[in-house]
């Protein structure tokens, strides 16, 4: 008898937890004895896992995975049909992946920035380069930031002539941490465009992972395309010039680094499949690393919400 009431509490949990699940959707709903019909063509017998550990088999038809045309491309694709399919998916909305799940960076124009700094002359003599603007434009040229920034020495010399800052834009500048803040916020996790990058990183202080880096200046599929000697350094304007047809840096005013920025995005589009599959060959797979990462924001881990599971899991 007690084995009895023992079985019947056993098989009333089973029930209860065969309920739940059929609420959820996980299970389809118990046909009634007597409504149950023989299985016949394509169908499929599954198992139900009963409490204590038993598989009973339940038998169904099993639905057939939807066909989803995906613009993904095969593992055995060719160079060729790469370039050809990031051609198409750029051409899409305004060079837009929006719903293309993939891994690669090549086919998420969103993850793309470029940027160009201005700098102005402190220190003695006006030698120390310290930042005064800078621009930083999207994947589609849009200005996403533009700010004058004040140096935190004494500005020694404007250098008006190519940089265009003059002490009226100082009345308007931020300091240069919160501008720095603002700055690597955006950069985060991008894929960060410029010419001759170098400088640009220097006067904000900052290293950007080297995998993450396109600088235009050191690119010798551009300079081919220009006609231009490979190894060679060439400059932001005569890049414009040979490759885009298009005149910066012109005038007395000096230069505009929301149109250098705009510029560096044109030129790496122009070759950005070439140059994005070269890179693939030659760069190894980087894995996310948070703690060496010097772009990952470690502050978050000190978050409320993430402790709560850490603990009880630490507890079990």
């Amino acid at each position: 008898q007690g084995r009895g009431k023992k079985k019947s509490r056993k098989h009333q949990r089973f029930m209860e937890r065969r309920v739940l699940l059929e609420q959820k959707g996980l299970l389809s709903p118990q046909r009634r004895l007597g409504s149950q019909t023989p299985m016949v063509g394509p169908e499929a017998c599954s198992t139900l896992t009963k409490a204590g550990g038993t598989m009973a088999p339940r038998c169904g038809k099993v639905p057939k995975p939807k066909q989803v045309v995906s613009p993904s491309l095969s593992p055995s694709a060719s160079l060729g049909s790469i370039a050809g399919h990031h051609s198409v998916l750029l051409s899409q909305g305004n060079g837009s992946s929006k719903g293309v799940q993939m891994s690669s960076p090549l086919l998420r124009p969103g993850k793309y920035v470029a940027i160009d700094c201005e700098m102005v002359g402190t220190g003695p003599q006006g030698r120390l380069s310290e930042l005064a603007r800078c621009s930083v434009v999207n994947y589609e040229g849009d200005v996403i930031y533009d700010k004058y920034v004040q140096p935190e020495l004494p500005i020694v010399d404007y250098r008006t002539r190519w940089s265009g800052i003059t002490k009226q834009h100082m009345k308007s500048a931020i300091p240069f941490k919160a501008a720095q803040a603002e700055i690597l916020k955006i950069l985060k996790d991008k894929i960060v465009v410029g010419h001759a990058i170098h400088n640009d990183f220097q006067a904000l202080k900052y290293f950007h992972p080297k995998d993450r880096t396109r600088d235009t200046s050191r690119i010798p599929v551009l300079n081919q395309r220009a006609g231009l000697p490979v190894r060679a350094s060439v400059s932001l304007k005569s890049l414009a010039r040979h490759l885009l047809q298009k005149k910066i840096q012109v005038g007395s005013k000096g230069h505009s680094s929301v149109e250098d920025a705009q510029t560096a995005m044109e030129l790496y589009r122009l070759v950005e499949v070439q140059w994005e599959t070269e890179l693939a060959r030659s760069l190894p797979p980087r894995p996310p690393s948070p703690v060496t990462d010097p772009t990952t924001d470690s502050n978050q881990y000190m978050d409320d919400r993430y402790w709560p599971t850490d603990l009880m899991a630490s507890s079990l």
